[in-house]
Parts: structure tokens; C-alpha cells; sequence
């Protein structure tokens, strides 16, 4: 489970504030320096074999959402950004430059987000085909199946504009 609401694990970047991120004093207890716990509605447990390690690394090192929703929102300006600032319209160069070979199995993070969308890792992507990419990254990313509802949720935020 994520507990910080952010299924493609968005990393923190200085000075960046995402829209529905939750602050320090938002996400501790009062008192604590524990996190608390969500569920988070939507969200289902793999039970398939998953290339990347379930769990956050480094305490902070990603953001925390509000909800599963603006997690989902957040990742869909990425790969609005991906297209318009960079050119990459593709799955092999959306995930080339997502999870580059520095840090990831590249090639294998492809392949899987190729098998679980039906799509080519060369074909050009358009934003319809953007919730069924974002749901195979959270399951790489993350080792979660999220429900089409949940991510509608998160491309409906992201499409007002909000």
C-alpha cells in the first residue's frame, strides 16, 4: 500500500509545490514524528510478480498527496510536460526518461508497462491512452493495482485544470 497517496513515486524537488500535496504539519501527528496511516479508497494489492520493491525509500525523498487523486493528477501534468517540453510521446521514451538505466531496469519497466497496456513501447501516445500508462507505472512503480475509477478520478482532476 502507499500510504503517501503518490502511485508513481514523485519525487520532492525543491521549490516545487504539486496541488493537493500535503504539508509537514498536514501529514505528522500532532506530537509525533510518525506519519499516520490512510487507506486510500481505489487502491488494490498486486498479487502478480512485480519488477521494482514495494515500499518508499528515504523517509521524505517523495512527495505525500492528499489523496490517491491528486497523486494521480500530479502524474498526468508530468506527462503532459513529457510531450510539451520535451517531445517524448512515446512509452519507451516517457519511461527512458522516468526511470533512466542510472537507476532502473529500463528495458524491463518497459516491456512490463507494454504487456499490462497492450500498447507498443514506439507507438505514439495520445492523452486517452495516458490512464492506462499511469496505471501500469503505479503497478511498476509501486506494486499496486489501481481501479479505472480511481485513476478517472485523477485524469478528471487534471483535465480542469485545477
Amino acid at each position: 500500500m502507499n500510504s503517501n497517496n503518490n502511485p508513481l513515486n514523485i519525487r520532492r524537488v525543491k521549490g516545487q509545490k504539486w496541488k493537493g500535496e500535503e504539508t509537514p504539519a498536514d501529514s505528522l501527528c500532532k506530537g509525533s514524528s510518525k506519519r499516520p496511516t490512510k487507506s486510500t479508497p481505489g487502491e488494490q494489492p498486486l498479487i502478480s510478480n512485480v519488477a521494482s520493491p514495494l515500499g518508499e525509500v528515504g523517509r521524505g525523498a517523495f512527495v505525500r498527496f492528499e489523496s490517491m487523486e491528486w497523486g494521480l493528477r500530479a502524474a498526468f501534468c508530468i506527462l503532459r510536460s513529457y510531450r510539451n517540453k520535451h517531445g517524448l510521446c512515446c512509452i519507451r521514451d516517457i519511461i527512458g526518461r522516468w526511470a533512466p538505466p542510472t537507476e532502473n531496469d529500463t528495458e524491463r519497466y518497459i516491456r512490463n508497462v507494454c504487456l499490462w497496456t497492450g500498447l507498443s513501447d514506439t507507438q505514439r501516445l495520445t492523452e486517452h491512452d495516458w490512464p492506462a500508462l499511469v496505471r501500469a507505472m503505479a503497478r511498476q512503480e509501486c506494486g499496486m493495482l489501481l481501479t479505472e475509477e480511481i485513476i478517472n478520478k485523477g485524469f478528471e482532476l487534471y483535465k480542469k485544470n485545477v
